[in-house]
């Protein structure tokens, strides 16, 4: 099935929830804290809600029984990830190694230097017209390809300089160069590099190192030796509990922060405000199998990678809660612990969701699973990551899922001055 009949069988549905009411797309829209724009997109294919929540309302308002509820999840789950395999496919580009700050700040690519014989694999033919570049990017781009002459000139001189040096030694042999590693262009997010049992059976040796076996998906890189992985997934860190409320801890006075986003916009608001997560992050993990044959997830795991004093700041809180019912496989984190560990919870907010179940858990093409980790600190600034364990048809691996390359971070807020948005302006809590 291709990306646009399942997205399109998601917005199919959606349009039958509504015909079975009498209201408009205004009417409906109000009570899920969204343009009436918007929830047209939705119904008419042309956009997937980034959470579940707005649609989990959206079915409730349209009297949707439990078996539809759990279709359109399902369908919801299939959307999103063809809508994100479908955006990868247009907008990737090739990166080098080591350079995933530019990528996460939006800075342009810079240009390869004229000297290169033929275009990295997946760039269009020098001959194609180069997209126009914003005014206030052109800079960037300029001292992006500046920063890379001057690497490329430097790294020339400095390979000539070792060669004259160690040529003409009792049994010098001058270095092959090696062709560079080319990246996996077409690995949708998601993607990771699996370990794979070598032929006879015989698992390859151990290795000590952490990051062997581990991949991070959220880079998109892969070892183009080894075959594709046999799922995909997305990833959403600014999950609000009840769909419209959450806290972040800002480092700036009332009147420098904007009014709190719509719940769909507030990665690209946290980022504009160097937000970070108030005592409890949200992550939403949808996993889908590339195929029909089943994935085995195995277990999950937490990383701590930095802790620090709690941030000072201000708490912002988004909303004054809403409500909704979630229904994924629910995890929750304690970061304070020495060895923080995932633990299965009854999920849904009034206790009537999907009910604990300890991992192993089964993933296909058409049987995918959500994953939310509720992870919460009151004494730390924690930065942490997650593994998950799998394996499939004799392939074992780990996925490293993080924040789009950067590990998650929470912060504690207590004893922090907090406020709420009303009447156009934010308004001391406490």
């Amino acid at each position: 099935m291709s990306s646009e009949d399942e997205v399109e069988e998601f917005a199919a549905l959606l349009r039958r929830l509504k015909a079975r009411t009498d209201r408009s797309y205004a009417a409906l829209a109000r009570p899920l804290h969204i343009n009436a724009s918007t929830l047209h997109r939705y119904c008419a294919g042309e956009a997937v809600p980034l959470g579940f929540a707005a649609v989990e309302r959206f079915a409730a308002i349209c009297g949707a029984d439990p078996a539809e509820r759990i279709e359109l999840h399902r369908r919801w789950v299939l959307a999103a990830a063809a809508r994100q395999r479908s955006r990868t496919a247009t907008v990737s580009a090739p990166h080098a190694p080591e350079t995933t700050g530019l990528a996460t700040s939006g800075a342009a690519s810079a240009p390869a230097p004229p000297a290169t014989p033929a275009p990295a694999p997946g760039l269009p033919p020098a001959s194609s017209p180069a997209p126009r570049t914003p005014w206030y990017g052109r800079r960037a781009a300029l001292a992006a390809a500046a920063v890379t002459a001057l690497a490329a000139t430097l790294g020339g001189l400095s390979t000539l300089t070792t060669t004259a040096k160690t040529a003409g030694r009792p049994g010098h042999t001058s270095p092959t160069p090696s062709a560079p590693a080319s990246p996996a262009h077409d690995l949708p997010p998601g993607t990771l590099t699996p370990k794979t049992t070598p032929a006879g059976g015989r698992s390859p040796a151990p290795t000590s190192s952490p990051s062997a076996s581990t991949t991070s998906a959220s880079a998109g890189e892969a070892d183009p030796e080894s075959p594709a992985p046999p799922f995909t997934w997305t990833v959403n860190s600014h999950l609000w509990a009840t769909g419209c409320d959450h806290d972040y801890v800002i480092d700036k006075a009332p009147r420098q922060v904007p009014p709190p986003p719509l719940p769909q916009d507030a990665a690209p608001w946290a980022r504009s405000q160097g937000a970070v997560h108030g005592g409890q992050t949200l992550v939403d993990i949808a996993v889908q199998g590339r195929t029909d044959t089943a994935v085995v997830l195995k277990a999950l795991r937490v990383r701590v990678v930095g802790r620090a004093a709690p941030l000072k700041g201000t708490v912002y809180f988004t909303g004054q809660g809403c409500g909704a019912d979630l229904d994924p496989r629910v995890f929750t984190v304690d970061l304070d612990l020495e060895r923080p560990v995932p633990r299965p919870v009854q999920g849904g907010e009034g206790g009537t969701g999907t009910p604990a179940r300890r991992m192993p858990y089964q993933v296909a093409a058409k049987a995918p699973e959500v994953l939310m980790i509720d992870a919460r600190t009151v004494d730390c600034d924690c930065r942490w990551y997650l593994e998950l364990d799998w394996s499939s048809q004799g392939r074992t691996g780990t996925a490293r899922i993080d924040d789009h390359g950067t590990p998650f971070r929470t912060s504690g807020t207590k004893g922090l001055p907090q406020y709420w948005y009303a009447n156009d302006g934010w308004t001391p809590a406490n």
